[in-house]
């Protein structure tokens, strides 16, 4: 009797031991909860692109939307454009966030990086970003120029541009300090916006560079407090074949003698020039060229008539010529540049084989060929008057776009 009380207590006891095994074994669901790792914080800046309910969704530069959860315990702050110390951030309420607004989220991200449940949101608001982006544009505007780089010296931060002119190439030379802003384009963007923190040495020669700062009294040489710089090819020929279904085009490049081909986005600029304006603008160009010198067109016309181009003002012509240093004017562009910006806006399907272009392009990657930024076809008779200065009146560094400006959130 007493052996098999012994044999059922030391059974018992094995079947504790067993069943604690149980439920430590890695398997067990106990096992799970106690030592699987809490969820990682993670940390997004992006722009609301939606409002539902408590959701917002969050469009990230060259990344996937996020999904942001703002739970009810999260803390949501204003910051004003510039500030970097939270101390001075007013708190907020989730009605007070609007779509477009910047924001950084705090919070615990999912594993596959898609969602975020909201611990903390910092917003600058549309309005305010909007104001200080009118700001720095504008200053873009009275404190830049841009150009094509010829040379950089790391060690002695500075890089020099060329800045192309009809008359007379200006070259200057832009100094950075340790407070310089250095910005490089991403490989397939023309857009200031994506441009990524940089450094003098990626800076190449060809390189389309643009500054922001102040001009010595002479104007040989800029003490820069920001940069931006990028490769943006410059194409100009015959157009081989065009692709509407894969939106592409191959151009036949009269400079570097080879078949390039480029896509097309949805951001791509084509204009069309009419023939009796491409005629105007080469005789506008031939004027400049040959009888310029700083101070805008001489009375006298391309075809001898003693005036300007026929169906153009002498005072238009004057303002489409470049300043004496060779930069454009205050306020965005030349006056060339503008007549050109507003020629007949055009789609892929419009363009033929046998067509005559100049493309302004993005670099692209090894893998892909480069994005058309601007064309412009029926340029043939202007490339045909001034071959020498049509890349650097047409597709010159500051006709990227409208002047560089924004600021992200740090």
């Amino acid at each position: 009797m007493m052996r098999k009380k012994s044999k059922m207590m030391r059974f018992g006891a094995a079947l504790v031991v067993a069943l604690l095994a149980m439920l430590v074994l890695p398997n067990s669901p106990c096992w799970a909860q106690t030592q699987s790792a809490p969820p990682a914080i993670a940390k997004r800046i992006g722009t609301v692109k939606a409002i539902n309910g408590s959701t917002l969704t969050l469009a990230v530069t060259s990344n996937p939307d996020v999904n942001v959860t703002v739970l009810p315990s999260a803390r949501i702050l204003r910051l004003a454009p510039g500030e970097k110390d939270l101390k001075n951030a007013t708190p907020v309420q989730l009605q007070d966030v609007h779509v477009g607004d910047n924001v950084r989220v705090r919070g615990q991200g999912s594993e596959d990086g898609k969602s975020i449940s909201a611990l903390e949101i910092v917003v600058i608001t549309s309005t305010a970003l909007n104001a200080v982006r009118d700001q720095i544009r504008e200053d873009w505007q009275k404190r830049g120029l841009g150009g094509i780089v010829s040379a950089v010296d790391p060690a002695a931060g500075t890089a020099t541009i060329t800045i192309p002119s009809l008359t007379e190439k200006k070259t200057v030379v832009i100094h950075a300090s340790n407070s310089t802003v250095i910005r490089r384009y991403a490989p397939d963007s023309a857009n200031f916006e994506a441009a990524q923190p940089s450094t003098l040495q990626a800076i190449h020669v060809g390189d389309q560079l643009r500054a922001r700062g102040d001009r010595s009294a002479d104007g040989n040489d800029f003490t820069a407090a920001e940069i931006v710089a990028g490769a943006f090819p410059y194409v100009e020929g015959t157009i081989k074949s065009v692709d509407a279904s894969a939106n592409t085009l191959t151009v036949q490049d009269v400079l570097s003698k080879k078949a390039v081909q480029l896509k097309i986005s949805s951001e791509s600029q084509l204009h069309q020039i009419p023939a009796e304006a491409a005629q105007r603008m080469a005789m506008m160009l031939k004027a400049a060229k040959s009888g310029a010198a700083g101070a805008g067109m001489t009375n006298k016309g391309a075809n001898g008539s003693g005036g300007a181009p026929s169906g153009m003002k002498p005072s238009d012509a004057a303002s489409s010529a470049p300043s004496a240093s060779g930069v454009q004017r205050p306020g965005g562009g030349s006056g060339f540049q503008r007549m050109l910006e507003q020629t007949p806006a055009v789609v892929l399907g419009d363009l033929h084989k046998g067509d005559v272009v100049a493309i302004l392009a993005t670099e692209g990657s090894a893998s892909a060929g480069g994005t058309v930024i601007k064309l412009f076809s029926g340029v043939e008779p202007i490339l045909t008057a001034t071959p020498s200065a049509s890349q650097a009146m047409m597709l010159s560094p500051w006709s990227l776009g409208g002047s560089p400006g924004g600021e992200g959130m740090q």
